[in-house]
């Protein structure tokens, strides 16, 4: 197993963003910066379930939950990627008891006006909940929900056919939403090429005790506990397909040798958005990131002189 900390963990990042899936590097060469208008971005939640690990083939420490999505999807299909889907219109202005934060260090963390904060973090706990059954909810701000009864499945697919709202199952049920456990970690911006686009805050939190992850028939076919390392290694070696910003994600928290390292890391994290950019060069496709050299336009007649930022 790799050893993810120091000169090898930038090693690894350097690969990361060498390994541009071959859909979107086709997609690359074919938009046109001066001609083609990117698609608005949606906004979008993502939930990084953590707990620390089990078994000794856990190298790092901690253990994710990864979904991987149906064939038949039509974003990411096939893909290994963290529980969450784009905000719903019953997510926002939904009334319903938050323990968290105060509203404005929330919105503070998200980059995000107070009501969409709220939104984001409503859609982050339903789309948790609908995509493997864990609901970060409680009675209050000590407690987590016990949705072992099977009568939670009803509320379950209520909520993913959009025959209620995750507001009005949480009051009937006398609980709050637990956005105390959601630590801010990221914000990405689908690339400008893509034509599905979505601006999604990524979350870390905790696994609740008492609740486990299962499978559920739909939008992924396969529920995977497995270390960041572990995952990592397996997507190099071409086993587990993900998008960058998985890859990505996997790479930071592979730094980590336990779940309160990683909530305490996360009070520092800068949460500006991330907007890659693909450059073709040489006639190979290469992911760059705000802070990489050459993420700003480049010119014919740069490098090996084919160059082209999209």
């Amino acid at each position: 197993m790799a050893d993810l900390t120091g000169n090898a963990a930038g090693d690894l990042l350097a690969r990361l963003r060498q390994r541009v899936p071959p859909d979107l590097a086709e997609r690359a060469r074919a938009f046109r910066p001066d001609h083609d208008t990117p698609t608005p971005p949606r906004d979008a939640a993502t939930v990084v379930l953590l707990r620390d690990a089990r078994s000794e083939n856990s190298a790092s420490g901690i253990e994710v939950c990864l979904l991987r999505r149906a064939s038949t999807m039509a974003f990411a299909a096939g893909m290994y990627v963290f529980p969450g889907g784009k905000v719903d219109p019953a997510d926002i202005g939904a009334e319903l008891r938050w323990f968290a934060t105060p509203e404005a260090g929330v919105a503070h963390l998200l980059g995000a006006e107070p009501a969409l904060a709220r939104a984001l973090v409503c859609a982050a706990v339903r789309e948790t909940f609908e995509e493997c059954g864990v609901l970060l909810a409680g009675a209050d701000a000590d407690t987590v929900a016990d949705v072992s009864d099977p009568g939670w499945e009803s509320d379950r697919l209520a909520l993913e056919g959009r025959q209620a709202s995750l507001a009005a199952v949480l009051t009937r049920r006398g609980l709050g939403l637990r956005g105390d456990l959601l630590r801010p970690w990221a914000r990405w911006v689908t690339p400008e090429i893509e034509p599905r686009r979505y601006d999604t805050r990524f979350f870390v939190a905790a696994m609740p005790a008492g609740q486990r992850t299962r499978r559920i028939p739909g939008e992924s076919d396969r529920t995977l506990w497995t270390s960041p390392s572990i995952a990592l290694q397996e997507h190099l070696a071409g086993r587990l397909g993900m998008l960058p910003p998985t890859a990505l994600t996997l790479a930071e928290l592979a730094e980590y040798d336990s779940v309160d390292a990683v909530l305490t890391a996360s009070g520092a994290r800068n949460t500006r958005p991330i907007l890659p950019r693909i450059v073709i060069a040489g006639g190979e496709a290469r992911l760059l990131l705000p802070h990489d050299v050459g993420y700003g336009p480049v010119h014919d007649g740069d490098g090996d002189g084919d160059g082209r930022d999209v």
